[in-house]
């Protein structure tokens, strides 16, 4: 969460349009948070690099750009909405960095997550934001149209959440029509089947299996605590009975849940993205 200290007139925006006069600006008038271009991000993110920056890493080599996709969901009372775009853009960078030759575009935290009239799926909850399939068709065909004109040959779509999985199924299978050999798209949906398979395999196998369930769970909230604890309502989440459909749980019992055991996950997906990339650039050079 970012913490924004309150400012007599230190914005500019703000300032100029009360007719105000903007001193100089000072860092630490600004912003009390770290700087979010370091790190992986600095390394990896399309959108910590000035347009020339993007047209040199190109020109250089830098081909393949990711597009990762999570989503604004309810998941549970523990754990934080933003969790799949979290989780989607920490995991896209490191896979890229992996992987070579490869940028990250911003997350995609606009997805289909069930109707609103009626209310459906997540979109019961408060907090959940959907948009329709056809939207997010045409979202993701735009973003990957604008990485072929600017010289990315190869563009990989990611998602960290299941229930818009076969809509950027369809988006590849249409865009490698398309665009006919001018450059290529990639699904990798291994990187979200890895979850509810060999990696839910895995917990069962360390005594967990009554514990893993479907959304919130043992294994979805240890892979947010392997990404970024702060999401995750730790105290609250271990203090409580074990929760359920009503709490926006859906089987298993996250109470359990930890780093160690995410790391499992985020290991495994990192791996199978990584390779299927890097298949995938040799495949299509």
């Amino acid at each position: 969460m970012l913490f924004l200290r309150r400012l007599p007139c230190r914005v500019a925006l703000l300032c100029v349009g009360m007719g105000l006069s903007v001193p100089a600006a000072r860092a630490q008038d600004v912003l009390e948070v770290p700087p979010h271009c370091s790190g992986l991000a600095l390394q990896a993110e399309f959108a910590c690099r000035s347009w020339t920056e993007v047209a040199q890493d190109v020109r250089a080599g830098t081909d393949t750009v990711i597009i990762p996709v999570g989503g604004t969901e309810q998941s549970g009372p523990y754990m934080a909405v933003g969790k799949h775009n979290v989780r989607a853009q920490v995991l896209a960078d490191a896979i890229a960095v992996q992987a070579g030759h490869t940028l990250v575009a911003p997350v995609v935290a606009y997805v289909p997550e069930g109707s609103t009239s009626p209310r459906t799926s997540h979109m019961k909850f408060p907090g959940t934001i959907s948009v329709p399939p056809a939207i997010f068709e045409g979202l993701l065909k735009g973003a990957a149209e604008s990485f072929r004109v600017q010289g990315f040959r190869r563009i990989v779509l990611l998602g960290d959440h299941g229930g818009y999985q076969s809509f950027m199924g369809q988006v590849a299978q249409e865009l490698n029509r398309a665009w006919k050999g001018q450059a290529a798209v990639l699904y990798v949906r291994d990187y979200y089947e890895v979850v509810p398979h060999q990696y839910a395999d895995a917990l069962r196998a360390q005594g967990h299996a009554a514990e893993v369930g479907l959304h919130a769970e043992l294994s979805d909230t240890s892979l947010m605590l392997a990404v970024d604890p702060s999401l995750v309502r730790q105290d609250v989440l271990r203090a409580a009975p074990k929760p359920g459909v009503a709490e926006g749980v859906y089987g298993g019992d996250p109470r359990r849940a930890s780093a160690g055991l995410g790391r499992i996950g985020t290991e495994m997906q990192i791996r199978t993205a990584v390779a299927a990339i890097q298949s995938f650039q040799r495949s299509h050079p």
